[in-house]
Formats: structure tokens, sequence, C-alpha cells
């Protein structure tokens, strides 16, 4: 680990977090700060031998085609998998094993997930128009599909063979610390020209180390810089569709983010990276709202996932307050592990025009598939 200051990035609310005046000229660095545990909400702590379970059976998913699965949900006390048809064997091993770490219940689904995709991928042809937003109930009970502003109603859905739901959370916006110093981290301000996001997660594959970032945050050949103007590294592998991208450092990048206020140098060790659970309640460490809160969010319980093209991860923040702000995005959604440190989720992407509770992610699973990444160590 080397000193720790700010970073600074790009874009953020729908246009972008705009930066007036130039970078001031560096400081010498701050002492460098050992990385403390960052204190999650009980009821995050809580989940963690659900959210154990939960991954044992899927990486059991993840080597087969399962058609009957609906999806996994974290309830109160326990993770429940929901099923159309016969569980297959492998699975049932799976659930035995992960009921060693938790309560496991197995529930029937109307449908499965492959049945609420197809709906799905139908309902946008035939609704295209309306350029619907699709969704689906991890129970595998109904599509939801969020259309804006245009009073269409559910009597308007063509038939495609599942329930669905419309519903309107109005328009859909962008969401865009101060001073880092190499080895990057997670958590800081990220500078593109005049616009700012916040950096994610360190990240390596088999020959380079990265900053895994929003992709809206830049283009390709981007040059991106902290807080102060110090050259970071350069945006490449810009993924529009999962809207995730890669800053490519060449002075490295390390296993650590931040978890106090905008000037703080506070971090915590991010140990690995785990998959997404309805139910979880995860946090999330933009820039923007370390400024205007002192840290972190917290009490983000995760909803839906998109089967749109983007897959991206919805949560709704429990208590009311904002999500996420404008300057957020590519910050670190995450979640506690059972040793005190923290788990990678994703990454800040989106909000709602008018309903600024919800936060849109893209869960860290998808960027490992895209770029065949990990967290640094």
């Amino acid at each position: 680990m080397n000193h720790n200051r700010r970073l600074a990035a790009a874009l953020g609310m729908a246009v972008a977090v705009i930066i007036t005046g130039t970078p001031a000229a560096a400081e010498p660095a701050a002492p460098p700060a050992a990385p403390q545990r960052f204190e999650f909400p009980a009821e995050a702590r809580r989940q963690i031998p659900l959210v154990q379970a939960a991954g044992t059976i899927r990486r059991a998913l993840d080597q087969g085609a399962n058609p009957g699965y609906a999806g996994i949900e974290l309830q109160d006390d326990r993770v429940v998998l929901w099923w159309k048809g016969a569980v297959p064997a492998p699975v049932r091993r799976a659930v035995e094993t992960a009921r060693r770490t938790a309560p496991v219940q197995i529930s029937t689904a109307t449908h499965s997930l492959r049945e609420l995709r197809a709906a799905g991928a139908r309902l946008r042809t035939s609704l295209a128009a309306q350029k619907p937003r699709v969704k689906y109930a991890v129970d595998g009970s109904r599509v939801v599909v969020d259309i804006e502003g245009t009073g269409f109603t559910t009597a308007r859905v063509p038939e495609v063979g599942v329930p669905v739901e419309v519903v309107d959370q109005g328009a859909k916006v962008l969401t865009s610390r101060r001073d880092d110093w190499p080895q990057w981290k997670g958590g800081a301000d990220q500078i593109n020209g005049n616009s700012r996001c916040t950096t994610g997660f360190p990240v390596r594959n088999s020959s380079a180390e990265f900053i895994l970032t929003a992709g809206h945050c830049g283009s390709n050949g981007d040059q991106i810089r902290d807080g102060v103007g110090e050259f970071m590294g350069t945006f490449t592998a810009d993924n529009d569709g999962h809207d995730i991208a890669l800053v490519h450092t060449p002075s490295g990048a390390d296993n650590l983010m931040y978890v106090g206020g905008l000037d703080s140098n506070v971090v915590t060790t991010v140990e690995g990276w785990d998959w997404v659970f309805p139910g979880e309640y995860l946090c999330q460490s933009g820039g923007s709202s370390a400024r205007d809160t002192g840290g972190p969010v917290c009490g983000l319980r995760v909803e839906k996932f998109n089967t749109d093209s983007g897959d991206a991860v919805e949560a709704r923040q429990v208590d009311g307050r904002p999500a996420v702000r404008g300057g957020d995005s590519g910050g670190p959604v995450f979640g506690p592990s059972a040793s005190g440190n923290v788990i990678a989720k994703g990454i800040n992407n989106y909000t709602y025009v008018g309903n600024n509770t919800i936060l849109g992610f893209q869960d860290f699973g998808t960027a490992t598939r895209d770029y065949g990444i990990w967290i640094t160590d």
C-alpha cells in the first residue's frame, strides 16, 4: 500500500458533474493510513451467513443449464431458492451444503427465469416505441415493465404467457474522494476533462492492473486524472451495453477503498467479490455521497434484476434517503465479509428522476464475465 490521497472522476447525473476552474497543484502526500474495518449496519452483518449460503447455491447453478431456476432471495432469516418443477440432484446437493451455513428453503415458482426472459424479449419488441425497461420478480411470478411518463396501462400490454406489471419510476439518470495516490484505490474522485465520477474497485487480469468504473464516465483513450490533476491511467475496454469500463493504471492499483468523508483518507480492505441476491443489504461509496453524508450510503436493499441488455441490478434505500448522487457513478457497491472487511458487489450507474431512493448498479459478476478480472491483492 502507498500514500492515500483522493482521486476525482467523470460524469454524473444525466449530463455530468461539471467542474469549474482547474485542479490545485498537488501537495505533499499525507501519511499512509492503515486499513480499518468499516462498520456495517446490523442488518447487513446479520446477512453474512445467508449470503455465503446463497453463494454456494449460485456457484452450483453456474455449472449447468437449470431451466427451472427462477431466482435466489434473501429473506429475514433464510435463503429462498425459487424453482419451477423438479430440482436437479446437483442443485439439491448444493442446497444441503448451504444448509450447513444458514437455513435454505426451496419454494415453487410459477415461471422460470428462462420463461420470464423470453417474455421480456417479446415485450421489448412489441413495446419498442415506449422504450420499456424490463425486470423480473425473483419468485418467478411476473415481469415488471417500467415505462416512463406515457400513462401506459397493463390493459395495453400484449399477451406474453406470464403476468406483467406496469410501473413508471420516472426518467433514468446517470450518476456521475478528492486526492488519491498510487497505487490507486476505490471510492475516490476520478476526473475526465471537466466532469467527475468515482473510482470503483481495483482489479487485475493475468497481465495488468486497472480500476473498474462506469462506462458512461468516459470513452476509450481518455486520460483519467485525480482531483489535483495527477495522471491515473487511460480509459479502456468501454462496454456501453453493461455501462462498465476499465482505467488502465500503469502505476498499479491496491485492494483498498475509501470509506470516510470526501477529504478523509480512511480506507478498508476489499478481500474479494461475490454475486448479488435480492433481499441483500449493501452500501455504496460514491464521492459525492461522501461529501454530503461523511461516508458511504448503506441500507440499500436489492430489489430487482433487469432482464434487458444492460443486465443491471436495482436497490432501494430503505430509510427513504438518496441512494446515490451525481458524481457517484463508477463508485463501489459493497457488502460485509465474515472477516470484517468488504466484498465487492458492483459499480454505481444510475437513479431515477423524482425517485433517487433507487440505485441502479452493474454487478461485479457481470464485470468478471466481461473482462476476466478479479480484485487485486
